[in-house]
C-alpha cells in the first residue's frame, strides 16, 4: 500500500512530526522555498496583470524530483508548511512544481503548535490550497521586487554601485534617521526640582518633592527661582493636607506576540531580532530530547494575537494551584487579553506546547541561550495567567505655608501575584518623591518638621536612539512591516551599511543620511510612513479576499513609474558632485567634495580626472574619525620616516603611512592593552571578522592565540587580581568594567568620559 506524503519546509520538523504519524506516513522536508522570481531579471510580467515568473532556486531540483516521484507513488500528499502568508505560498509552489496528474489528492493542513493532538487533528481536517493568502503573499513579493529593482539601480547611478532600497526598509531608515536629526536639533532646557526631608516627631524623616506653586505646576526654570523657593521653605509651616491609602492593582502582561517577544529577548537577554527568532524556529520546530526524540517545545513564533486556547489556559491555571496556590489563581478564573485593531487570529500567542516541559526539566538539555529564551516565554506566559500583583498605594500631600504643595508617594507590594515570575523594570514616577511606602502614621493637620531641602538643577534630554527593540516597537506601533518581517527589517538596514551601532544604539551613517534625503525628495509616497502602513492594510485585505491583488499592484506601479522617470533626471547626482566641503586640494587648490567609494567614504578633488587627489574625510575638528590623528601622534613610518595615520578598509581600521600610495607600510591598530596571556610579550590590536564584527586579539597571533569580544581595559581587577577588565555597554549606552575570569564576577561602572580609544603600534 502505497504510504501517504507530508511535505514540511525543515528536517527537524520532518523529525518532530515523524515521531507523531504512523508507517503508513512518510514524511519530507522541502527546505523552505522551492521557487522564487529569478535573481538577475525583474520576472514580473508588467503588461500581462502583473503575474510573476518564477523559477527553481538553485540547489532545488534534486527535492522537487524526489518530492514529485514521491507524490506520485503517494495515496494522499499533505502540504504541512508553516500557517502563515509565506507558508501557504511555500505549499502552493510545491504543488505547482511536483504536478500530479492528480492534484485533488495534495491537500493543505496547518497547526499551530507540533504536538501529537494538533497534528492529528490537521490530518482529519485538510483543506484546499486558500489563494487569497498565496496572492497577499504574491502580491508583497512583486511589491518588493519592483521597488528594489527599480529603486536600486537608480542608487548605483546616483550614488555608488551595490546600494540597494527596499519598500519597507528604507522606511527603517528614515525612520532612524528623523530620530538623529531631532537628536541634533535638540537644545537642552534646564530646569530645577526641589525635594525636602520631613519629620513627625518620633519617627523617622521621608522624603517629599515640591509639586505646585500657587496651585499651579511647578516649574523652576533656574538657580536664581530655585534659590528663592528654598529659602522660602525654609521659613515655612509644614501640615499633612491630606493622606490618601487605596489599593492598586497591577494586571499582568499577556503572553508573548512576536514584536514584545523580540523586544524582551533583547532587553533581557541581549539577543538581536534575529538570532532570537532563529532560536524560536528552532524551539518551534523541535529538539532532541534523550529518550523523547525531536520535541515541539512552543507553539508558532510568527504572531500577532495574544489569544489562548482553553486548553492551555487549563493546563496551565492546573499548574499555577499546584506549584504556586490559590493565592496565585486569578480571581475571575481566567485571564482575557484583546487584540489589537489590525491583528491576525490565526495563530495563538507564543507559549509552550506543554506544562509538562519546565525550564529545569530542560536544563540538562538545552544550550545557555536556547533555555534562557524558552525560559522567557514560559514565565511570561504562565505569569499571563497568574493573579494581578496588589499594592497599597499611598499619597501625601502637604502644605507649607498655603502657597507650596509637595507631595511624596509610596507602595507596599501586598500580593507578589505574576511578579513572582515575570517583572519588568519599574518606571520613573514624576509627580513626587516615590519611595518604599514605610510613611510615618500622618493624618490631616499633623504639623511636620523640615530637617532638609534640597534644590537640584537638571536639563530635558533628546529621544533617545533607537535600539533593537524599541526600533521593532516603534516599527510595529507604525504598522510597517509584519510580524514575520520585523526582524529582517532590523538586519537588513545594517548588513546594507545604512544604520550602524554605536554603544548598543542605533544611527544611521552618512551613506544612510545621504540615500534617505535623496528618497525623500524623489519618492515621498514610498517613503512616507502612512503610506506604507497602508499598504500593510492592504495587503491585509488582499488575504481577506477583499482587494484583487493584481489591481493593488497596477494602482501602485502607475505613480511610481512617474516618480521613477522624473528621479532619474532630477535626482541629485552624488556620485558625479559629491557631497561639498570646505576642504581645498592641496594638490591643485580646487574643493573637494565626499564621495563613497568600495570601502567607504573619502574626499575627493573635483578637478578629476587632471588631478585624482584622494584624502580621509575628516571630522568637524579637522582630525580623522575617531580622532585617530591625535592619538598616533609622534608614530612615524619605519621605512620611510614619514607621520602614521589611522585609515579604514575593507576589513575594518588600521595604521597606514601618510606617504601612501608611495609607501604601503601598514600596521595593526593597537588599544595600548599588553597582551593578558603570562609571557607573551605581545600587544592587544584591534581587527575585524569575516563578518565585520570588531573582535580584539593578540599581535602575536597565530603563536598567541588570546582574542576577545569586548575591548579589554589594562586595569587590574581587584577582586581577584586578573591583569585586565573589558569594557560592556548596556543597553541605555552605560559603560561598565567587568573581569571576564570565570567565577569572578567583578564589575564597576565606568567614569564618565573614561572610555578609551587609544591608538598604539
Amino acid at each position: 500500500m502505497a504510504k501517504k506524503l507530508v511535505v514540511v519546509e525543515s528536517p527537524a520538523k520532518a523529525k518532530t512530526i515523524n515521531k507523531y504519524l504512523g508507517k503508513e506516513y512518510s514524511v519530507e522536508a522541502s527546505m523552505g522555498h522551492v521557487r522564487d522570481l529569478p535573481p538577475k531579471e525583474l520576472g514580473v510580467d508588467m503588461d500581462g496583470g502583473f503575474k510573476p515568473h518564477y523559477v527553481v532556486l538553485s540547489g532545488k531540483r534534486k527535492i522537487i524530483t524526489a518530492l514529485k516521484k514521491l507524490a506520485q507513488e503517494a495515496e494522499a500528499v499533505y502540504l504541512a508548511s508553516d500557517f502563515d502568508r509565506e507558508g501557504e505560498a511555500i505549499g502552493w509552489h510545491i504543488r505547482e512544481s511536483i504536478g500530479v496528474a492528480n492534484n485533488r489528492k495534495i491537500r493543505r493542513i496547518v497547526f499551530n503548535e507540533i504536538t501529537k493532538g494538533a497534528i492529528l487533528e490537521a490530518i482529519q481536517n485538510p483543506r484546499d490550497i486558500d489563494m487569497a493568502l498565496v496572492n497577499a503573499q504574491q502580491a508583497r513579493r512583486v511589491l518588493d521586487r519592483l521597488v528594489g529593482y527599480k529603486l536600486s539601480p537608480l542608487l548605483w547611478n546616483k550614488v555608488k554601485r551595490g546600494l540597494s532600497a527596499g519598500r519597507v526598509q528604507s522606511v527603517a531608515v528614515r525612520i532612524i534617521c528623523e530620530r538623529e536629526e531631532e537628536i541634533k536639533k535638540f537644545v537642552p532646557q534646564e530646569y530645577w526640582t526641589i525635594k525636602t526631608l520631613l519629620e513627625k516627631s518620633g519617627y523617622p524623616p521621608f522624603e517629599a518633592q515640591l509639586s505646585k506653586i500657587g496651585g499651579e505646576k511647578a516649574e523652576i526654570p533656574d538657580g536664581a527661582s530655585a534659590s528663592k523657593i528654598a529659602d522660602d521653605l525654609k521659613r515655612a509651616k509644614y501640615v499633612v493636607a491630606s493622606v490618601e491609602t487605596k489599593e492598586v492593582r497591577r494586571r499582568p502582561y499577556p503572553p508573548f506576540i512576536t514584536s514584545t517577544l523580540q523586544q524582551e529577548a533583547f532587553k533581557k537577554l541581549r539577543l538581536r531580532p534575529t538570532r532570537a527568532m532563529q532560536v524560536a524556529q528552532d524551539l518551534y520546530e523541535g529538539i532532541e530530547i534523550p529518550g523523547e526524540g525531536n520535541v515541539a517545545l512552543i507553539t508558532y513564533m510568527r504572531t500577532d494575537s495574544v489569544r489562548v486556547s482553553k486548553e492551555a489556559q487549563e493546563a496551565a491555571l492546573q499548574y499555577i494551584l499546584q506549584k504556586y496556590g490559590k493565592e496565585y489563581y486569578p480571581p475571575n478564573h481566567v485571564n482575557v487579553f484583546k487584540n489589537k485593531r489590525d491583528a491576525q487570529d490565526a495563530h495563538e500567542a507564543i507559549r509552550p506546547t506543554s506544562m509538562e516541559w519546565t525550564p529545569e526539566r530542560l536544563t540538562p538539555h538545552l544550550s545557555k541561550e536556547y533555555l534562557a529564551l524558552y525560559a522567557l516565554i514560559w514565565n511570561r506566559f504562565l505569569a499571563s495567567q497568574m493573579a494581578p500583583a496588589i499594592y497599597d498605594q499611598t499619597t501625601i500631600d502637604i502644605d507649607a505655608n498655603g502657597k507650596y504643595l509637595l507631595r511624596a508617594t509610596g507602595s507596599i507590594l501586598k500580593s507578589q501575584g505574576f511578579l513572582v515570575l515575570y517583572k519588568e523594570e519599574t518606571e520613573e514616577n514624576g509627580n513626587g518623591s516615590e519611595s518604599d511606602g514605610a510613611f510615618p502614621p500622618l493624618n490631616q493637620n499633623d504639623a511636620l518638621a523640615c530637617k532638609g531641602i534640597t534644590p537640584e538643577q537638571h536639563f530635558t534630554k533628546p529621544p533617545p536612539r533607537y535600539t533593537d527593540a524599541t526600533l521593532v516597537k516603534a516599527l510595529e506601533e507604525k504598522g510597517i512591516g509584519r510580524p514575520s518581517t520585523y526582524a529582517t527589517i532590523v538586519d537588513t538596514i545594517q548588513k546594507r551599511k545604512y544604520v550602524q551601532r554605536e554603544k548598543g544604539r542605533l544611527m544611521p551613517t552618512d551613506l544612510g543620511f545621504t540615500v534617505n534625503s535623496l528618497l525623500v525628495e524623489s519618492f515621498p509616497k514610498i517613503m512616507d510612513v502612512e503610506f506604507t502602513a497602508r499598504m500593510e492594510e492592504q495587503l491585509d485585505e488582499v488575504e481577506e479576499g477583499k482587494v484583487d491583488w493584481q489591481k493593488l499592484l497596477h494602482d501602485f506601479y502607475g505613480p511610481f513609474e512617474d516618480s521613477l522617470a522624473t528621479a532619474a533626471h532630477s535626482m541629485r547626482n552624488v556620485k558625479k558632485e559629491g557631497v561639498p566641503t570646505d576642504e581645498v586640494c592641496d594638490k591643485c587648490g580646487k574643493p573637494m567634495v565626499i564621495r563613497w567609494g568600495r570601502f567607504g567614504k573619502f574626499l575627493a578633488c573635483t578637478g578629476y580626472p587632471d588631478c585624482r587627489n584622494t584624502k580621509e574625510v575628516k571630522t568637524e575638528d579637522g582630525a580623522p574619525p575617531d580622532d585617530a590623528q591625535q592619538l598616533v601622534a609622534g608614530k612615524t613610518c619605519p621605512k620611510c620616516g614619514s607621520p602614521m595615520t589611522v585609515r579604514t578598509g575593507r576589513t575594518g581600521r588600521f595604521i597606514s603611512c601618510t606617504k601612501y600610495p608611495e609607501c604601503k607600510t601598514t600596521m595593526s591598530l593597537g588599544i595600548g592593552v599588553t597582551c593578558p596571556e603570562p609571557n607573551c610579550g605581545g600587544e592587544v590590536v584591534e581587527k575585524r571578522s569575516k563578518k565585520g564584527k570588531v573582535f580584539f586579539s593578540c599581535s602575536r597571533y597565530p603563536e598567541c592565540k588570546f582574542a576577545s569580544w569586548d575591548r579589554p581595559r589594562a586595569q587590574d581587577c581587584p577582586q581577584c587580581g586578573g591583569n585586565f577588565l573589558v569594557e560592556k555597554y548596556s543597553r541605555d549606552g552605560k559603560l561598565t568594567l567587568k573581569c571576564p575570569k570565570k567565577g569572578c564576577g567583578y564589575k564597576e561602572e565606568a567614569k564618565e568620559g573614561d572610555a578609551k580609544d587609544e591608538v598604539t603600534t
